[in-house]
């Protein structure tokens, strides 16, 4: 007997919200048959992009919320009936394993916060984002933008819930976390940066790497890349900056002579596994790790392949069963140190 995963969409959030995320819904459906999604969107919106199927529920609601609110505090308290808001309490009344999103990010923070809660010994949210690797396994950034303000007992409890998602999804047997600093020596960059690492370096359980120079994100051979929200937005916008930026010169080397077009058609093989590597569709979104149930953001203009892989994200990890075994993590260490806090 198949064990379903219940899967919680948002289908109004993103920037060209409902058609990818009908679509991706769909082709998750296509894809995996243990999954069972219920979308909660505009129904006579979303109709001409969902099909009947018997693992798809649609619960109608026609209010949705706008990508560019403000102020999501006061929405939220004068209605409960938007798309996301309505998806993250299934989850919360425990009718879905995980809750996927294109919608504001703000929106999905504070969403979490009021509806699914934060898990118990974490005191912060932290988006952790899987980025491109040379080895083209990918690497966990967090905080990838949530917070910015964070104590440094904050980020070893990033670092303890990143690697039980690395060793339970990623399927990798001794995750090793890097902090991202100016320099490696162990004293470089702020004192709230020397004390993490101080308290990285002596943790009973992570696998600390050691200080990383942000030159070495792509190629290094750490699995966690640790650091506070402002660094690691910057970090990872600069990364889809850089990406970018290849592409174009990519693109106009290869279009600049006919010799150069000829290469390229030999080379398409690797182009295209060169530009899927780099490629943020393939990976879908980004965990919010620190909410008491799976919340995953996916890009605000994912098309229907990126969002069919963010579904695709919270369903592993539901299968890993990656809350459950944080919060085991978690209380095994309070239970054997002092509180982190």
């Amino acid at each position: 007997m198949i064990n379903m995963i219940r899967i919680s969409v948002d289908g109004m959030g993103g920037d060209d919200a409902p058609k990818p995320i009908c679509e991706g819904v769909m082709q998750a459906l296509h894809e995996y048959d243990n999954i069972e999604i219920t979308i909660f969107g505009d129904q006579q919106k979303m109709a001409p992009y969902l099909k009947s199927h018997d693992r798809l529920t649609i619960i109608h609601t026609p209010h949705a919320l706008e990508m560019s609110e403000k102020d999501v505090i006061k929405v939220y308290r004068t209605n409960k009936e938007m798309s996301m808001f309505m998806a993250m309490q299934f989850v919360k009344d425990g009718h879905a394993d995980g809750f996927v999103s294109a919608g504001p990010t703000q929106a999905i923070v504070v969403g979490g916060h009021f509806i699914i809660r934060r898990m118990k010994h974490m005191k912060r949210v932290a988006i952790a984002p899987i980025i491109p690797s040379y080895d083209q396994k990918g690497r966990i950034l967090l905080d990838g933008g949530a917070n910015t303000d964070f104590k440094p007992e904050h980020l070893v409890e990033f670092a303890m819930y990143a690697s039980v998602v690395v060793k339970e999804v990623l399927k990798r047997d001794t995750p090793t976390v890097a902090l991202i600093n100016i320099g490696t020596e162990d004293k470089k960059g702020r004192e709230f940066d020397v004390e993490v690492h101080e308290l990285l370096k002596n943790h009973p359980t992570l696998n600390f790497y050691g200080n990383m120079e942000p030159k070495d994100v792509v190629t290094s051979e750490a699995d966690i890349f640790l650091t506070d929200g402002f660094t690691g937005n910057i970090v990872m916008k600069t990364m889809e900056g850089t990406a970018k930026g290849m592409s174009m010169v990519l693109k106009r080397e290869i279009k600049s002579s006919i010799f150069s077009i000829i290469g390229a058609i030999f080379m398409k093989k690797a182009l295209k596994n060169l530009k899927r590597s780099m490629d943020a569709s393939e990976i879908g979104g980004a965990l919010l790790m620190g909410f008491d149930h799976i919340v995953i953001k996916a890009h605000g203009s994912s098309d229907s392949f990126a969002f069919k892989n963010a579904i695709r994200q919270a369903k592993e990890m539901a299968e890993a069963q990656v809350i459950q075994k944080v919060k085991d993590a978690l209380d095994a260490y309070q239970d054997n140190n002092e509180s982190i806090i």
